[in-house]
Formats: structure tokens, sequence, C-alpha cells
């Protein structure tokens, strides 16, 4: 029952999951504008992020210190849904299922937070992004037209934290 868990693709690192700290800034600004053409977020808010009350910011690291993904994640003290504001994954390091880690543990935090729902937006043309979301039990309930700077319509999607999503099971 306690053996190590062992990677099913031992060529791919083992990302290790932690909170932001002030440290990471640099890398969290480089990794934005790696992983998104539009609406990055600026260093100022990052840092807000990683020194917020209500905000979580879990970064995703390999090879002992290389950052390549960050989740955030926002709370309103009385509300018991969170909002995944932004997953970003390192384009070089795709198909290591940084997503799939990241977004786990933005659902860990929600629910060790007293959440009951996690909310996101995706892009109506982020094709993977939906297919992981949709993969985990979210359902889409809305869409805001115009929500990105490019005139891209958000796709809001939503999941009730009860208990672990499992990959092909709501």
């Amino acid at each position: 029952m306690n053996a190590p868990l062992r990677d099913p693709h031992p060529a791919r690192p083992i990302p290790v999951l932690r909170p932001a700290t002030l440290g990471d800034l640099d890398a969290l600004v480089a990794l934005e504008h790696a992983a998104f053409a539009t609406d990055r977020a600026e260093r100022r808010a990052i840092r807000h992020a990683i020194r917020s009350g209500t905000m979580d910011v879990v970064v995703a690291l390999i090879e002992g210190d290389l950052l390549v993904g960050a989740a955030v994640l926002e709370r309103r003290r009385a509300s018991r849904i969170a909002r995944l504001a932004s997953i970003a994954v390192d384009p070089n390091r795709g198909g290591l299922g940084l997503g799939g880690r990241l977004l786990d543990a933005a659902e860990e935090t929600a629910r060790s937070q007293g959440c009951e729902r996690l909310r996101l937006e995706v892009r109506a043309d982020n094709g993977a992004g939906i297919r992981l979301y949709e993969r985990r039990g979210y359902t889409r309930f809305a869409v805001r037209p115009d929500y990105y700077e490019d005139g891209m319509e958000a796709w809001r999607y939503e999941r009730l934290l009860q208990e672990p999503a499992t990959e092909g099971r709501p």
C-alpha cells in the first residue's frame, strides 16, 4: 500500500508542485510570456497574487528548480466558489501532464480553503484545455463573447469539488 509512486513514463520528469514565492517572480513572468501571446498577467499582478491572502499560485518545477508551469487560484472571503484564473505551461514542456497536475493542485487548494466549486474561463479555440476540463468533469455553463484581448469568446466551466476527479470520470 505504501509503495512509492512510479511514473508510467520513466523518461518524463515528475514535477514538484509547491506554492510560489517571490523568488519565483522572474520565472513566472517569463512563463507568462512563453505561454500566452495575449492577455498576459503583468509582473505587478503576479507579485500581488503571490502575496495575496485570497489567491494561491502553485508552481510546477522539474530538474530541481526549473519552473515549467503555474496555476493561479482566486477566492472571495465569503464565497464557497473558487476561480481558476490561469494555468500556464511552458510550451516546450507539453505532453508531461503538467496541465492536469496543476489542475489537481488547484482543486485540492480550493477544497482545503472550504470551497465547494471551481469555476474557470477558457478560450473557445483552446481545444486541449477544453478537453482537459471536460475529461475532469467540468460542465460548460456560460459563454462570454469578446472576453479576450483579441475578441475571442470565453467558455465558462464549473465543477463540484466534493471529491478529487479521476480521468474520464465526472
